[in-house]
């Protein structure tokens, strides 16, 4: 079981599952609505996440057609994003998640966007956009 949190704490949320690997996007609108070099993203089955409280502090804006990014009207805090064609996935923040994650990052995701002030300088595998599974491609 995890737990977590906007930055006010209004917005509270427990996780009651395994945390799938970090996956790092760098794309573009990830980076605006970060307010950063990239976005920290952990899919967590819509199931085994629960809020607790703030249900009346979320937001939300479509990024783009289908994909709504959640977050705390107080704060500005980014919780999660969501999308139609996946509905049964939400991306959590992992800056949001308490204490420590039984979890590492898996990869960048549109490394070919990333900030020109950041440098990788990890091994992990970087795709230059959205990964594709071999047996999608």
């Amino acid at each position: 079981m995890y737990t977590g949190s906007c930055l006010c704490g209004a917005v509270s949320f427990e996780i009651d599952a395994a945390l799938e690997p970090i996956q790092i996007c760098h794309c573009g609108q990830c980076r605006k609505a970060q307010g950063s070099a990239f976005a920290a993203n952990i899919p967590v089955p819509v199931s085994a996440y629960r809020l607790l409280s703030g249900a009346d502090q979320l937001g939300s804006y479509e990024s783009s057609p289908g994909k709504q990014r959640v977050f705390c009207t107080g704060c500005g805090s980014p919780l999660f994003s969501k999308r139609v064609d996946l509905p049964e996935v939400l991306r959590v923040r992992a800056g949001t998640i308490d204490g420590e994650l039984a979890t590492q990052v898996i990869a960048h995701f549109y490394a070919a966007s990333k900030a020109n002030w950041f440098e990788l300088t990890d091994d992990l595998p970087r795709f230059p956009g959205a990964y594709v599974p071999p047996e999608q491609q």
